[in-house]
């Protein structure tokens, strides 16, 4: 990825806590160089430390790309600080949860090129997904500098407006917690049928892992890849009978799941 332009005129990161971390230490990877990096951390960690980037320093006078990584209830008085760099050529890249374009817009104006982003925790190990939305300053080029960003931690999508963002938020954003919950729920079965519970929790992470990696790969689509491995009237045909059931199932529970996690975001914009 060609990262001339931010090295030139510099990235500011305001926050760098667990997300904030991976995507810096996925720029640093990948050709961002670390002189070019200003960070805003009022606690920085030991690890942050040792990058050689600037902390608490100084900030350029208009960079290229100021992402904003720092909680909601914290955005209050981390904003102001950047007001210096609007109307310049400065986009604001927006990785905090649950705050909307507009409120950004609310201190920066509707001129400042903005874009929202939704990653995942993936992202700490460079297998995230991150779906990003600009409002309408931004242009096509402003965009592609905010994906070849985030795809130092993974896959990045376009969404067509902004409240896709919930929806975004409760299959991806919240999911990585349901996939954890299947590990556990499956392990725990596996211990229930007589299993040592060390070898249930290995064989059900290394299950849930490898099966993503195959679906990730596969050209076939995830009902196919089900249908591959089910025997007519096997032992996967007989748990499924359980899981897909309309009522009882992964279908209905995931949806309530799904619209509970979506239905919250919408609470929390309120």
């Amino acid at each position: 990825m060609d990262y001339t332009k931010i090295n030139e005129a510099g990235l500011v990161l305001l926050g760098c806590g667990k997300m904030g971390s991976a995507l810096l230490e996925g720029w640093l990877n990948q050709g961002i160089s670390a002189s070019s990096v200003y960070v805003v951390d009022p606690k920085p960690s030991d690890w942050l430390s040792g990058q050689g980037v600037h902390i608490n320093e100084t900030l350029p006078e208009m960079p290229g790309v100021v992402v904003i990584a720092v909680k909601p209830q914290m955005m209050g008085d981390a904003l102001p600080q950047l007001e210096a760099f609007v109307g310049g050529s400065t986009v604001f890249l927006s990785i905090a949860a649950g705050t909307p374009i507009s409120a950004f817009e609310a201190v920066f104006g509707q001129k400042a090129s903005i874009i929202r982003t939704m990653p995942n925790t993936p992202a700490a190990i460079g297998r995230g997904i991150t779906a990003i939305v600009g409002n309408e300053a931004t242009s096509e080029n402003e965009l592609k500098t905010a994906e070849t960003l985030l795809q130092a931690v993974g896959q990045t999508v376009r969404l067509e407006n902004e409240d896709q963002i919930d929806a975004v938020t409760a299959v991806s954003g919240s999911g990585p917690a349901y996939v954890f919950h299947l590990i556990e729920t499956l392990a725990a079965a596996g211990a229930a049928e007589g299993l040592p519970a060390d070898l249930a929790m290995s064989l059900a992470k290394a299950t849930v892992g490898g099966a993503g990696q195959l679906a990730e790969d596969a050209t076939e689509d995830p009902a196919q890849l089900r249908v591959n491995v089910t025997s007519p009237a096997g032992t996967t045909a007989a748990a499924l009978e359980v899981l897909m059931d309309e009522k009882t199932g992964f279908p209905d529970l995931l949806r309530r799941a799904v619209a509970a996690a979506a239905n919250r975001g919408r609470e929390l914009r309120q």
